[in-house]
């Protein structure tokens, strides 16, 4: 894959976890080789990417669309989580030293402070890290990328209503690993661990809904020009109102970062109006 498949790729990638790019939204390669002004081919491979990763279905004759996930999907995901953390318990009970044990309790810690001060997003964003960090102690790069590709997973449930976390007991299930890891009590925390992801998929109901949809020229708009670490997760809203086009959707066009572009032809050349490399 070209490296302006790739960025296009985490462009993506990062607009449906930040819930711009709703579950069932279409990804149409000639809208966003417009967007991105590249050729069609250069976002194809960006969407079979986010397809082996995942998030994106591609339907024969009907195109790409963000992948819409199902609660049995859902329940498999978080089944595989189980696996791995299960796996990398086994790992860090017998290898891990205390130092790593301080990392963990310091983390749970942190989520502690954010879930008695009643910021229930910062507890949901640390409660994730936890997982991070527990599989990163693992030091098996194997089991981390395994795992980040899980998760990669999980964000299209964010855009899911969480109807009803218990982030109290959820941080009480991450102290309880820790401790009974430390003790060497491997059975129960790998019993705990299957619980606990048991109860996150129980928290989720299938509602896309909650937030607005909207076109990829408007979901997109706060990535130009190389800004994507800029824009923020959006909150449930209606779609701002746009201009540009004289039909409600946003005229917008992402400058990828220019690279230096590898030998080609006179002719070849010409097909790629905008001087981009396919």
């Amino acid at each position: 894959m070209s490296s302006r498949s790739q960025t296009i790729a985490d462009i993506l990638t990062r607009a449906i976890i930040d819930h711009r790019l709703v579950p069932g939204c279409k990804l149409g390669e000639r809208e966003l080789s417009e967007i991105f002004d590249v050729s069609r081919i250069v976002v194809r491979q960006a969407l079979i990417r986010l397809a082996d990763d995942g998030l994106a279905q591609i339907e024969r004759n009907r195109g790409a669309f963000v992948a819409k996930p199902s609660m049995q999907e859902a329940m498999e995901i978080y089944d595989a989580l189980t696996l791995v953390e299960q796996g990398v318990a086994a790992q860090l009970s017998d290898r891990l030293g205390p130092a790593g044990w301080a990392e963990l309790r310091q983390h749970v810690e942190r989520q502690r402070q954010a879930v008695a001060s009643g910021n229930d997003a910062l507890a949901d964003v640390l409660g994730q890290e936890f997982h991070t960090v527990f599989v990163r102690l693992s030091r098996n790069k194997v089991m981390q990328e395994i795992h980040a590709q899980l998760v990669r997973r999980t964000t299209l449930l964010r855009s899911l209503i969480t109807a009803d976390f218990d982030y109290c007991n959820l941080l009480d299930d991450h102290s309880r690993v820790v401790d009974l890891l430390e003790k060497g009590r491997l059975k129960q925390a790998m019993d705990l661990i299957d619980t606990h992801h048991r109860a996150v998929v129980r928290g989720y109901i299938m509602d896309r809904e909650v937030y607005a949809e909207m076109t990829p020229a408007e979901a997109l708009a706060p990535y130009l020009d190389g800004k994507a670490d800029g824009a923020a997760p959006i909150a449930p809203r209606k779609p701002a109102k746009s201009s540009g086009n004289g039909d409600g959707t946003a005229h917008v066009h992402v400058h990828l970062p220019k690279q230096d572009p590898a030998p080609k032809s006179r002719t070849s050349a010409k097909k790629t109006n905008r001087g981009l490399p396919a």
